[in-house]
């Protein structure tokens, strides 16, 4: 994924909305390389939770990785999600990224495996 597109929502998100309790989830739309696999992508994914579980504002975080079972191949392969608990946790974990341990891995592993040029900031709302 490229640090790029996160740093970039970031700025956006800081920007555009005020500060919510509700939790935050960024969706990253990904293409894996051609001689990535399933497996090493979830040990990468695994490897970057791990180090972004460290970070300030990182210790709450969730990640996970969603591949369609049946659709419509288009622009993407798989999803990478990140949960977090709050848009201020979330803006904790950004300001620290650059440099981070996350970024990292994020460009050691995740730039070997795969291609993530599109990404959303969403708040999630549960229907009751």
């Amino acid at each position: 994924m490229k640090t790029i597109v996160m740093l970039l929502a970031t700025m956006l998100m800081l920007g555009a909305a005020p500060v919510y309790s509700a939790e935050i989830i960024q969706i990253f739309h990904c293409q894996l390389d051609e001689d990535a696999t399933e497996k090493n992508l979830e040990a990468a994914a695994s490897e970057w939770l791990k180090a972004a579980k460290t970070m300030k504002g990182g210790d709450q975080l969730e990640a996970y990785l969603h591949f369609p079972v049946v659709a419509q191949m288009g622009e993407h392969d798989f999803l990478f999600v990140i949960r977090a608990p709050s848009m201020e946790k979330w803006g904790m974990f950004m300001d620290g990224y650059h440099g981070s341990p996350a970024q990292e891995v994020d460009k050691k592993k995740f730039d070997d495996l795969c291609d993530c040029p599109d990404s959303a900031l969403w708040e999630p709302i549960k229907i009751k």
